[in-house]
Protein backbone atom coordinates (compact mmCIF):
# COMPACT_ATOMS: atom_id res chain seq x y z
CA UNK A 1 0.00 0.00 0.00
CA UNK A 2 1.03 3.49 -0.76
CA UNK A 3 1.84 5.67 1.73
CA UNK A 4 -0.16 8.48 2.96
CA UNK A 5 0.17 11.23 0.15
CA UNK A 6 2.15 9.54 -2.16
CA UNK A 7 1.36 9.56 -6.03
CA UNK A 8 0.51 5.82 -7.58
CA UNK A 9 0.41 6.29 -11.11
CA UNK A 10 -1.39 3.25 -13.02
CA UNK A 11 0.39 1.26 -15.17
CA UNK A 12 -0.02 2.17 -18.99
CA UNK A 13 -1.27 -0.63 -21.42
CA UNK A 14 0.98 -1.03 -23.97
CA UNK A 15 4.17 -3.50 -22.15
CA UNK A 16 3.24 -6.31 -21.96
CA UNK A 17 3.96 -10.19 -22.55
CA UNK A 18 2.27 -12.94 -23.24
CA UNK A 19 3.65 -16.94 -22.16
CA UNK A 20 2.18 -19.88 -23.68
CA UNK A 21 3.68 -23.64 -22.54
CA UNK A 22 6.10 -24.22 -25.23
CA UNK A 23 5.23 -21.24 -28.05
CA UNK A 24 7.49 -18.85 -27.63
CA UNK A 25 6.47 -15.67 -29.32
CA UNK A 26 8.37 -12.22 -29.09
CA UNK A 27 5.39 -9.63 -29.42
CA UNK A 28 2.17 -9.08 -29.77
CA UNK A 29 0.15 -6.54 -31.31
CA UNK A 30 -3.21 -6.97 -28.77
CA UNK A 31 -4.84 -9.09 -25.99
CA UNK A 32 -8.15 -9.03 -24.85
CA UNK A 33 -10.99 -11.03 -23.28
CA UNK A 34 -10.22 -10.62 -19.40
CA UNK A 35 -13.68 -11.26 -18.51
CA UNK A 36 -15.46 -13.60 -16.21
CA UNK A 37 -19.07 -13.93 -15.12
CA UNK A 38 -21.36 -15.64 -12.67
CA UNK A 39 -24.78 -17.21 -13.54
CA UNK A 40 -27.15 -16.32 -11.45
CA UNK A 41 -29.74 -18.79 -10.71
CA UNK A 42 -33.05 -17.36 -9.54
CA UNK A 43 -35.10 -19.75 -6.94
CA UNK A 44 -38.52 -19.01 -5.82
CA UNK A 45 -39.74 -20.66 -2.16
CA UNK A 46 -43.06 -21.47 -1.61
CA UNK A 47 -44.38 -19.17 1.58
CA UNK A 48 -42.03 -16.02 0.58
CA UNK A 49 -43.40 -15.04 -2.76
CA UNK A 50 -42.00 -11.21 -2.82
CA UNK A 51 -38.72 -12.06 -4.62
CA UNK A 52 -37.06 -14.52 -5.88
CA UNK A 53 -33.70 -15.74 -3.91
CA UNK A 54 -30.38 -14.98 -6.16
CA UNK A 55 -28.03 -17.66 -6.12
CA UNK A 56 -24.35 -17.65 -8.08
CA UNK A 57 -24.15 -20.42 -11.02
CA UNK A 58 -21.57 -22.10 -13.20
CA UNK A 59 -18.58 -19.30 -14.04
CA UNK A 60 -17.80 -18.42 -17.26
CA UNK A 61 -14.67 -17.41 -19.23
CA UNK A 62 -14.59 -15.20 -21.94
CA UNK A 63 -12.34 -16.40 -24.87
CA UNK A 64 -8.74 -14.15 -25.03
CA UNK A 65 -7.84 -12.74 -28.29
CA UNK A 66 -4.47 -12.45 -29.00
CA UNK A 67 -3.54 -10.44 -32.02
CA UNK A 68 0.09 -10.11 -33.53
CA UNK A 69 1.74 -8.66 -36.85
CA UNK A 70 2.16 -11.74 -39.63
CA UNK A 71 5.55 -13.20 -39.67
CA UNK A 72 7.61 -16.18 -40.33
CA UNK A 73 6.73 -17.32 -37.16
CA UNK A 74 3.44 -19.71 -37.67
CA UNK A 75 3.87 -21.23 -34.28
CA UNK A 76 0.32 -20.12 -33.15
CA UNK A 77 -1.29 -20.73 -36.55
CA UNK A 78 -0.05 -24.01 -36.71
CA UNK A 79 -1.63 -24.82 -33.08
CA UNK A 80 -5.03 -24.00 -34.51
CA UNK A 81 -4.51 -25.78 -37.46
CA UNK A 82 -3.63 -29.03 -35.60
CA UNK A 83 -6.87 -29.32 -34.06
CA UNK A 84 -9.11 -28.13 -37.85
CA UNK A 85 -6.60 -31.36 -39.06
CA UNK A 86 -7.71 -33.72 -36.31
CA UNK A 87 -5.18 -33.88 -33.91
CA UNK A 88 -6.11 -34.14 -30.15
CA UNK A 89 -6.16 -30.85 -28.87
CA UNK A 90 -3.20 -29.56 -27.00
CA UNK A 91 -4.06 -27.68 -23.89
CA UNK A 92 -1.76 -25.15 -22.76
CA UNK A 93 -1.54 -22.84 -19.72
CA UNK A 94 -0.15 -19.24 -19.95
CA UNK A 95 0.08 -15.97 -18.68
CA UNK A 96 -0.26 -12.41 -19.50
CA UNK A 97 2.12 -10.35 -18.07
CA UNK A 98 1.74 -6.34 -17.47
CA UNK A 99 5.11 -4.33 -17.15
CA UNK A 100 6.21 -1.28 -15.88
CA UNK A 101 8.77 1.14 -18.29
CA UNK A 102 11.83 -0.58 -17.04
CA UNK A 103 10.45 -3.80 -18.34
CA UNK A 104 9.89 -5.44 -14.80
CA UNK A 105 6.78 -7.62 -13.89
CA UNK A 106 3.83 -5.92 -12.07
CA UNK A 107 1.03 -7.85 -12.58
CA UNK A 108 0.05 -11.70 -13.82
CA UNK A 109 -2.90 -12.95 -15.34
CA UNK A 110 -2.35 -16.75 -15.39
CA UNK A 111 -4.49 -19.05 -17.57
CA UNK A 112 -5.12 -23.20 -17.53
CA UNK A 113 -6.12 -25.56 -20.22
CA UNK A 114 -6.41 -22.69 -23.28
CA UNK A 115 -6.81 -24.48 -26.96
CA UNK A 116 -7.29 -22.42 -29.71
CA UNK A 117 -11.02 -21.86 -30.86
CA UNK A 118 -10.78 -19.63 -33.76
CA UNK A 119 -7.87 -17.95 -35.91
CA UNK A 120 -8.40 -15.10 -38.35
CA UNK A 121 -6.08 -14.37 -40.92
CA UNK A 122 -5.20 -10.66 -42.13
CA UNK A 123 -7.41 -8.24 -43.90
CA UNK A 124 -5.67 -6.93 -46.94
CA UNK A 125 -6.48 -3.60 -48.71
CA UNK A 126 -4.31 -1.92 -51.66
CA UNK A 127 -4.85 1.46 -50.15
CA UNK A 128 -3.84 0.91 -46.65
CA UNK A 129 -0.58 0.69 -44.89
CA UNK A 130 -1.13 -1.03 -41.92
CA UNK A 131 0.60 -4.22 -40.77
CA UNK A 132 -1.19 -7.34 -41.65
CA UNK A 133 -2.50 -8.89 -38.23
CA UNK A 134 -3.24 -12.25 -37.74
CA UNK A 135 -5.76 -12.78 -34.39
CA UNK A 136 -6.52 -16.60 -32.21
CA UNK A 137 -9.20 -17.05 -29.95
CA UNK A 138 -7.52 -19.25 -26.65
CA UNK A 139 -10.24 -20.92 -25.00
CA UNK A 140 -9.72 -21.77 -21.50
CA UNK A 141 -11.24 -22.86 -18.17
CA UNK A 142 -9.81 -20.17 -15.72
CA UNK A 143 -8.33 -16.96 -15.05
CA UNK A 144 -7.01 -15.04 -12.44
CA UNK A 145 -4.88 -12.36 -11.50
CA UNK A 146 -1.59 -13.50 -9.69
Amino acid sequence: MAAPGKRVDPYGNYNFSVEIDGITRAAFHEVSGFDSSIDVIEHREGGDNITPRKLPGMAKFANIVLKWGVSDDAALQQWHADIVAGKPVQRKNGSIVLRDRDGSEKVRWNFVQAWPAKWTGPRFTAEGNDVAIETLELAHEGLVRA
